[in-house]
């Protein structure tokens, strides 16, 4: 159970951003500590991991409306400060871009709650400052770069998630019928790991069919 103290500047403004007047902060429910409680509605901020929900979807969801919300910054800057003054070194845009689809690779983790009628889940697209350090602690990929926060700029729009036909509509309206994955993700534009989280959360969630293989390529068709 995560509290204020240990929470990212990127969770705490979507949070300040969601929060309406009188909603509980931080709040106790049957155990679990909940971001927002607003009337009878438990607002989750996830911006990391979603394998850290199963234990409140699970426990919650029977008695209680749970709205998950998950950001994806279409817009970053990449900022670097100083390791010892903080003091900023250099700002610029990055070339890399969030689309939809990055939803579903944290959806493939939890793709048994989604059918639930108590489960709505936020896609919320912003504008993100990543804070970096090159303290030689981060990933090699980044040289050892570290990421030491994300702040929320802009909020810039939303996209709801509540029902069969809202998780179906990433699929692009051309999309043959069947469909592979690599059809998928030429139509859609992303790889075709992509295209295999979004397949694989949708069957199952019980939305999508598997009918037949079409050479090494599974067939997949709305069921």
């Amino acid at each position: 159970m995560i509290g204020t103290r240990n929470e990212g500047s990127l969770h705490a403004g979507l949070k300040e951003y969601y929060r309406r007047p009188g909603a509980r902060v931080e709040a106790e429910v049957d155990g679990y500590i909940i971001d927002l409680v607003q009337g009878d509605c438990l607002l989750e901020i996830q911006t990391g991991n979603f394998s850290a929900l199963k234990p409140k979807l699970r426990s919650l969801l029977p008695n209680y409306r749970l709205h998950v919300v998950f950001p994806i910054p279409l817009e970053r800057y990449l900022v670097y400060v100083d390791q010892t003054t903080g003091e900023v070194l250099t700002r610029r845009r990055s070339p890399k871009k969030g689309t939809i689809y990055d939803l579903f690779g944290e959806l493939i983790r939890i793709p048994q709650f989604l059918p639930h009628p108590n489960l709505t889940v936020e896609a919320v697209y912003i504008v993100e400052e990543e804070i970096r350090c090159d303290d030689g602690r981060g990933s090699w990929r980044r040289r050892g770069v570290s990421i030491v926060d994300r702040r929320l700029c802009a909020v810039t729009g939303k996209q709801v998630f509540g029902s069969a036909g809202d998780y179906l509509s990433v699929l692009p309206s051309d999309l043959p019928e069947p469909f592979t994955n690599k059809q998928l993700a030429d139509m859609a534009r992303i790889s075709e790991q992509a295209a295999r989280k979004v397949t694989y959360t949708l069957r199952k969630a019980g939305w999508l069919l598997e009918a037949g293989r079409q050479g090494n390529s599974i067939l997949h068709q709305v069921g």
